[in-house]
């Protein structure tokens, strides 16, 4: 009975009404071989009964002659399979006896006439697979449908993924990195960078020339001047009493104001019109020492790492790195989705740039081939061992009535002929030697 709850295939249904059909074939040629015997025999026991003279002696000799033909292959042929009888006889049943050395002989034979390296690596060398695939690349019907088929299969993969999971392997896959990285010797690289061609001094000028727009401006002035008034008659209250009183206070703090912003003013000139001001040389000097430190000071590491941790632990740093994939998933999402795949052209484009250029360069396709070459050599040197020892190791698992019930359903049609044949075979020998026995006797 089947099971119900196993779901049934087509070909399982489909494989039992052959097996079925097999079976009831056999079974006729069986019944007829025997049939034939059994007509022997009869023959044989009613050319006795009969006497055995003039035509009868022909009929004897004949079924005498077939009924041992038929038994002797009758014998043979169930010898292969199974005792005949049941007998423990000995040098009968072959198959199931040798089954396993069956499997190995069976799997030797398999790898060397199917797996044998030499002639895959002939085949696949006039193959070419790199021009193949080159011809095969160039067709733009063929890279549009091989990019539009791995963006359909991007898109469900994209689909399949626990995006909990995703954002959790970023997340660690990022932090991890980050807590990794030397800070320090980064910033100290970047910097290095920035100081090559006197890159730090184009920033000095463009900070000293804010500086002097800065200190130009009225407002600027106003303000200083606000600033040293109420510093002069807060520390010096008296003073700036007695001096008030001669002339104004506030006209002498906007005078100084103004002197001073025209000094500083002069000074920001000096240094932007110097190269070798004092003031270029003291920023160059510390910028270098600076850069030094941040590779070399290991208390100036610490200081930059910690500060880096600090930055990583922050929640908003960890909230903004599990929602990268969000964002990276909504992206590839809607670039996937769509027909015209940005994703999807650049790659079609790629193949047919691959294709183009294994057409034109030879070195290429050679490059390809020899790669194949050797990653097929390879494993066809795996598949041979794992192939050989499959072979053997399953038939030799083969329940052995299984075995012989396969093996006699696909040649026991074919074996029962050999009754046939052995029992006509039989009666014409049995024929020939009665008619040899009558010429030697006349």
């Amino acid at each position: 009975m089947p099971d119900p709850s196993r779901p049934s295939t087509p070909s399982a249904p489909h494989s039992a009404l052959a097996s079925d059909t097999r079976r009831t074939q056999l079974r006729r040629m069986k019944i007829a071989a025997l049939a034939l015997l059994v007509a022997m025999i009869s023959g044989f026991i009613t050319s006795h009964v009969m006497g055995g003279q003039g035509v009868w002696a022909w009929v004897r000799a004949f079924c005498e002659a077939a009924t041992v033909g038929a038994l002797a292959d009758w014998f043979a042929v169930v010898a292969l399979f199974r005792r005949p009888m049941g007998l423990p006889i000995p040098h009968t049943a072959i198959i199931p006896s040798n089954k396993d050395r069956i499997g190995d002989n069976l799997a030797v034979f398999v790898r060397d006439h199917f797996l044998d390296p030499d002639t895959l690596m002939e085949k696949l060398r006039v193959f070419d697979p790199a021009a193949r695939l080159s011809r095969w690349l160039i067709r733009p019907r063929q890279a549009h449908a091989l990019s539009d088929g791995a963006r359909r299969v991007a898109l469900q993969t994209l689909d399949m993924l626990d995006d909990q999971a995703v954002r959790g392997v970023i997340q660690e896959f990022v932090v991890k990195n980050l807590r990794r990285w030397d800070a320090a010797g980064t910033v100290g690289e970047i910097l290095g960078l920035l100081t090559r061609d006197g890159r730090h001094q184009e920033l000095l000028d463009a900070a000293m020339e804010r500086l002097g727009g800065y200190l130009g401006e009225d407002d600027v002035k106003e303000r200083a001047s606000t600033l040293l008034v109420k510093f002069a008659r807060k520390e010096w209250p008296r003073i700036i009493a007695a001096v008030d009183v001669v002339k104004s206070v506030d006209g002498i703090a906007d005078n100084l104001a103004d002197r001073l912003a025209l000094a500083l003013v002069q000074e920001v000139r000096d240094v932007l019109s110097e190269p070798d001001h004092p003031v270029r040389r003291d920023y160059e000097a510390w910028v270098l020492n600076y850069i030094e430190r941040l590779k070399t000071d290991p208390a100036l590491s610490a200081q930059v790492e910690e500060l880096k941790q600090r930055a990583i632990d922050h929640p908003k740093v960890q909230e903004y790195v599990q929602g990268l994939w969000d964002d990276i998933h909504a992206a590839l999402r809607r670039d996937l989705s769509d027909e015209d795949s940005a994703l999807a052209r650049h790659l079609e484009s790629a193949l047919l740039a691959l294709g183009r250029k294994l057409g034109e360069d030879p070195g290429l396709r050679a490059a390809i081939n020899n790669h194949v070459l050797g990653s097929a050599r390879r494993l066809t040197g795996r598949l041979r061992i794992g192939v050989t020892e499959h072979i053997s190791r399953t038939v030799k698992n083969w329940d052995e009535r299984h075995l012989v019930d396969e093996l006699e359903l696909s040649v026991g049609r074919d074996l029962q002929y050999i009754r046939f044949n052995g029992t006509l075979v039989g009666g014409l020998i049995g024929v020939a030697l009665h008619a040899l026995v009558l010429l030697v006797n006349r």
